[in-house]
């Protein structure tokens, strides 16, 4: 299992190109099934125990931090005594997230990516081997499998490759005739980076602390070079929610029930 090795969830970003939901709210808040995105994302890696997180907050971060410091009186029933003496009692119902420890990291308002881990790693997870990902994709990615892919390689840091799914139906046809409708294919592309990493505590000599440093431009193309950047390649379900189409695919999956991130 995975319960040694800590989380650092990227949440800073402005999320522009769902400014409809994020004109309001940082993008790792917007909903899908009444639960922030970042809530499925978090379920997920608990499933394989690793239960302890690190937020790089940004922009809107305060919502972030509300929303985890009222998280049980908002999941569970609660009882309010009024008067001077206010009291509210948490009732010990099943929790969906127990034994979770979330430090959340006020990593600058327009920090880049890369700026974002350096800050939150070595504020907190000094000489640490930790998951790293993005707050807005999910995946039903198997970290065990990723932590042995990693441990194969040797590598400073291991990313996830996925192959993206196609946005519009393909035909597959024979002559004149439709041989065969595809809603949802998969592209036959080169992979893309779907977040989901695993790095080691050297990979932050690859990051600088300063807020124009992007994690996927020189750190990954620097580790790349040096044979530092190894791949785990995945053949299952992986999502981002980059628009509004992204959020109401994964809306209407969860609603249908059919979720393949849904791990837990």
């Amino acid at each position: 299992m995975s319960d040694d090795i800590p989380v650092v969830i990227l949440c800073g970003g402005k999320g522009t190109r769902l400014r409809e939901e994020t004109e309001f709210r940082p993008k790792p808040m917007v909903e899908v099934g009444g639960r922030p995105i970042l809530w499925h994302i978090m379920k997920h890696f608990a499933k394989h125990g690793a239960k302890r997180f690190v937020l790089c907050l940004g922009y809107k971060g305060e919502q972030i931090k509300d929303w985890f410091l009222r998280y049980d009186e908002r999941s569970r029933d609660v009882t309010v005594t009024l008067g001077r003496a206010r009291s509210v009692t948490v009732h010990q119902e099943e929790h969906d997230a127990e034994g979770w420890s979330v430090t959340l990291v006020d990593t600058g308002e327009n920090a880049l990516t890369g700026a974002r881990v350096r800050r939150a790693v070595t504020k907190y997870l000094r000489g640490e081997r930790f998951f790293l990902t993005y707050g807005d994709g999910v995946c039903d990615v198997d970290l065990q499998a990723l932590r042995a892919q990693h441990e194969r390689a040797g590598a400073a840091v291991t990313v996830t490759g996925v192959r993206p799914p196609a946005r519009f139906g393909e035909l597959l046809c024979e002559g004149d005739f439709v041989r065969e409708f595809s809603e949802k294919p998969q592209t036959h592309e080169a992979l893309i980076n779907g977040g989901f990493f695993l790095c080691e505590p050297r990979f932050v000599e690859y990051l600088e602390d300063r807020d124009g440093c992007t994690l996927e431009r020189e750190p990954l193309e620097r580790a790349a070079r040096e044979r530092q950047l190894a791949v785990h390649r995945h053949d299952g379900f992986w999502q981002c929610m980059d628009t509004m189409r992204d959020l109401q695919l994964l809306e209407g999956l969860w609603q249908k029930g059919d979720a393949p991130w849904k791990t837990w």
